[in-house]
This record gives C-alpha cells, sequence and structure tokens, in this order.
C-alpha cells in the first residue's frame, strides 16, 4: 500500500504575525489534511483557523505529541501515514523538527519510508542569522546553554573561542524568563570587541534586532524578559 506523506508546517514565531508567516502554498495544503501531528493541540487549532482552514475543526484528527505523551511508542502517529493518509507536523512555534521534538517523528517516517515534505516559513534562528550581519557561510545553532551559573559562563567563552577560531556565528537561546540573565552573562564572559546580535520578538510587532560589540551593548539597557529571543556573536 502506497504511504501518505508528512507535511512539515511552520506556525508564527509572534501574535499578529499571520500573514508574514503563511504561504499560499501552506493553505492550499491545510485545506486538503484532515490529519496532524500537534505539541499542542489547542494552539495549533488556533494558528489552522487563523491561516484560512475551511475545514470544519469537528472533522480533523489531532495527534497529541506534546511533552507528556513523548517517550511512549510513536506507532499511534503514523496510522494513517502507514494506510496512505497525508498528515502535518506542527510545532508550538516556527519550523517543526528544528529546536522542536518534531525531529522524533521526523526521524522516525524515514526509517518507515515516508515521503516528508518541508513547506516554507519562519524560522528565528534563520531569520536572526540574516539580521545579525554575522558569517552565514558558517555558523552553528547550539540551542539552550547550562543553567548553572558557572556553567555557562565557561560555555558562553568557549562558544566565543570557536567564533574566533573557526570565524563562525554561534547562535543559542534561552527560556524567555530567563533571557535577561543570559544577556547579563554573554556582556560578562565575553570581550569587549565581540560582536553580539540580540533578535527580539521576530516578526512581531514590536519586533527587536540589533548587533553592537560586547562593549557598546554595556551602555544599553534592554529588557528582554518573557520575549522570545535569539542570541548571537561573532568574533572575526
Amino acid at each position: 500500500m502506497q504511504r501518505g506523506t508528512l507535511f512539515l508546517i511552520p506556525v508564527p514565531l509572534a501574535e499578529n504575525a499571520e500573514n508574514k508567516s503563511y504561504t499560499p502554498f501552506l493553505i492550499d495544503t491545510i485545506n486538503v489534511i484532515k490529519t496532524y501531528i500537534v505539541e499542542n493541540e489547542k494552539t495549533a487549532r488556533k494558528f489552522l483557523k487563523e491561516a484560512g482552514l475551511k475545514t470544519p475543526q469537528s472533522e480533523l484528527l489531532i495527534h497529541d505529541f506534546g511533552k507528556h505523551k513523548r517517550g511512549n511508542s510513536l506507532v499511534p502517529y503514523f496510522t494513517q501515514l502507514m494506510s496512505g493518509i497525508d498528515v502535518g507536523l506542527m510545532s508550538e512555534a516556527g519550523c517543526p523538527g528544528v529546536a522542536d521534538p518534531g525531529a522524533e517523528i521526523v526521524a522516525e517516517a524515514h526509517k518507515r519510508g515516508i515521503k516528508v515534505v518541508p513547506l516554507v516559513g519562519p524560522n528565528s534562528m534563520i531569520q536572526a542569522l540574516m539580521a545579525s550581519g554575522f558569517s552565514g557561510q558558517s555558523f552553528t545553532f547550539h540551542g539552550y546553554l547550562p543553567i548553572d551559573k558557572t556553567d555557562r559562563a565557561k560555555r558562553i567563552k568557549e562558544l566565543e573561542a570557536l567564533s574566533l577560531k573557526n570565524k563562525q556565528t554561534q547562535l543559542f537561546m534561552e527560556t524567555p524568563f530567563r533571557n535577561n540573565h543570559l544577556f547579563e552573562d554573554v556582556l560578562k564572559n565575553c570581550s569587549g570587541s565581540t560582536q553580539l546580535c540580540v533578535a527580539c520578538n521576530i516578526n512581531g510587532e514590536n519586533e527587536f534586532i540589533k548587533t553592537m560589540t560586547v562593549g557598546a551593548w554595556k551602555g544599553e539597557r534592554i529588557d528582554l524578559h518573557k520575549k522570545p529571543t535569539v542570541f548571537l556573536i561573532y568574533k572575526g
């Protein structure tokens, strides 16, 4: 039997960013698919509605792949795909599989010989890199840095050294309510000549993206508390 296709469907990074986020092809795709694997059912239904879903939501089959469901068997998520039905995979924000648990679903799809189709859409890491002015030829996204202050300071210094050695942009992030602490730690542990880009609320109405040396940032007052932010450092 022919298998279905797994479509990777990006969602907005910020409130009221629908017009920046949904392509015509994405809208056409969600109006054909009736089965989804999502990180949060409530927000997924909201995203689909905002994107222009015409199918009654009561007709949708939505599999919850939230944090309380991970670690269980993946078999139930693939029942429809294995029987020839197309399925959409959605993250909580941005692109499925990028800094997102959906990668586990995508990996299993490849093992099962299921076609995977990534749709165009917002990705905070790539958009931050585009807007930073740093090297897009060589870059690494490290996700979350250690929570422990000593370990985090050590890691920031390691990333700065990597950037200098490899002429490579280093990207990382933090849980939004700890952003200000991370910002302060970057200023404390990096050389004043190191370039730092802070990309906050990408695609949002109050989007803030700015690149300066660490030394210059020390004279700035910004509040990143509870605002999704990507940090990038570059030491050329």
